[in-house]
């Protein structure tokens, strides 16, 4: 299923609310790398120890649990990666801040990490040298990783506006100062026009390039169902909007994938599908030979027969007899992904705003 010019495809689990089980996780690497996905990035946002806790070292049982999971990315010839997200390190670079980031670098370069993320998202950023202090951070990171790839993301991290919104105005030419900044040898992540972007066009990719002086790292926010809006839906759609003209234009692809692991993979096998098969893809067509890849013929014929109701009704707008006859319907199947349909009806992934202000 390779075509000539699919780029690097790769998982990124960053998303709010409750992360995927270590089974999850490994079941999903075993069964994207066969159509080109080859990496993994761990970053889920409840994880603290990445996040607003990032200064404390992690406790022996997760460390073991990642390290486990990094053996099973190795085996499968899939390269590992951990997502750090150093809150507000930026605020004040000092000796105690260093030292802790050494421990915290060590303690991920034990689990043999072939890629580390650097993430500045989802922190205040209206500061006039933001991009000099991420340089420096980030350069610092880079003499003391042993990861063979650093990926940052940067605060701004695409064109949309609710990010100065929420985090404050972005700096004047922030991002063509972080591109002029790092070593070319270093990734830059990239949304989009939108955080969740609707599509990416080469003309898009081009200029952020230019931007970038390297070519955007894509941070794909689809399938990716996380909040109080979007975890009300289930995103099983094919991919669209992701032409495979884009490939030229970018170093990476990478896709936060839905809160429904099983599920994700749905949309997952189609975005290599469109890679492969270029002008020739059928968005529709995808989708059902993915539901059916990972779903079996009746299970598939299922999803897609009530797939106005999953993905765009909503779990509040469903009404009390169609989420009866949904859980009826679904119940009949004894599969992991109808399991993942049934605790979404039952509100399993509900996300409030609190959850994204605390993780």
């Amino acid at each position: 299923m390779h075509g000539t010019m699919t780029p690097e495809l790769g998982i990124i689990e960053g998303f709010f609310g409750r992360p995927y089980t270590w089974d999850e996780r490994a079941d999903m690497v075993r069964a994207l790398k066969p159509v080109g996905y080859g990496f993994y990035i761990y970053a889920p946002k409840i994880d603290g120890h990445l996040r607003r806790r990032w200064r404390e070292p992690y406790p022996d049982a997760t460390l073991a649990h990642l390290a486990a999971f990094a053996a099973v990315c190795r085996e499968a010839g899939v390269r590992f990666g951990v997502g750090l997200s150093p809150y507000e390190l930026f605020m004040g670079f000092d000796e105690p801040s260093k030292a802790a980031l050494s421990g915290k670098l060590a303690q991920l370069d034990s689990l043999g990490l072939d890629d580390l993320g650097v993430f500045f998202d989802d922190m205040k950023g209206d500061q006039a040298d933001l991009a000099e202090r991420q340089v420096e951070i980030v350069h610092w990171i880079a003499e003391r990783t042993r990861a063979s790839r650093l990926i940052v993301c940067p605060s701004y991290y695409t064109d949309d506006p609710v990010l100065d919104r929420v985090f404050g105005r972005r700096p004047a030419n922030y991002l063509a100062d972080l591109g002029r900044g790092l070593d070319p040898r270093i990734e830059l992540m990239w949304t989009g026009e939108e955080v969740c972007a609707r599509e990416f066009s080469p003309g898009h990719l081009q200029r952020v390039a230019e931007q970038f002086r390297r070519r955007p790292f894509l941070w794909d926010n689809y399938p990716v169902n996380d909040g109080p809006r979007m975890s009300q839906h289930l995103h099983l759609r094919a991919f669209t909007g992701r032409p495979a003209s884009i490939g030229p234009h970018i170093a990476a692809h990478g896709v936060n994938t839905a809160s429904q692991a099983v599920l994700s993979r749905i949309p997952a096998l189609t975005l290599a599908e469109s890679y492969a098969k270029g002008e020739a893809y059928e968005y529709l067509a995808a989708f059902r030979r993915a539901c059916r890849e990972v779903c079996g013929p009746e299970l598939a014929d299922s999803l897609e027969r009530t797939l106005l109701l999953l993905d765009d009704t909503g779990l509040d707008r469903l009404g009390e007899e169609r989420h009866a006859n949904l859980k009826k319907r679904f119940s009949a199947f004894d599969h992991p992904a109808a399991r993942e349909v049934l605790a979404w009806l039952d509100g399993h992934w509900r996300i409030g705003t609190e959850e994204l202000e605390t993780q």
